[in-house]
């Protein structure tokens, strides 16, 4: 459903310091993915597909900060459509940071300032099949 916080990134200057604090103050399972320059964060049970099994928790990532846009933590909403959503917030008033950007086989994420120069994500899922 649009209009959710689906995710949330947090940005690190030192990966190993960032990963180790979050596993010992948390608990949170993190897994490393080097090819991407990322790191995927899992802060309850999941299925096998990595979708939350219980109501009221998100997961998450954590990327180097010099190597990304955002510079501080960024939530992320689910739209319908990425392109439709940034339109909107531009006539708002927030500007676009990096437009729709693809996921292979999982769907498209982008950034935006809002008006009050906070960064958000957004996220559209690809089609069910």
């Amino acid at each position: 459903m649009s209009g959710r916080i689906v995710h949330f990134e947090i940005p690190y200057d030192d990966g190993e310091r960032a990963r180790g604090f979050y596993r010992e103050v948390f608990g949170w399972s993190l897994t490393e993915m080097p090819d991407m320059g990322y790191t995927g964060v899992t802060t309850g049970p999941t299925s096998e597909q990595g979708m939350p099994t219980e109501p009221g928790f998100i997961n998450g990532g954590m990327f180097n900060r010099a190597d990304a846009a955002p510079k501080s933590p960024v939530i992320t909403v689910d739209v319908a459509s990425i392109d439709t959503a940034l339109e909107k917030v531009e006539q708002l008033g927030g500007s676009k940071l990096v437009g729709r950007t693809e996921i292979p086989q999982m769907g498209f994420y982008a950034y935006f300032t809002d008006t009050e120069g906070n960064v958000v994500g957004l996220w559209e899922s690809l089609p069910q099949r």
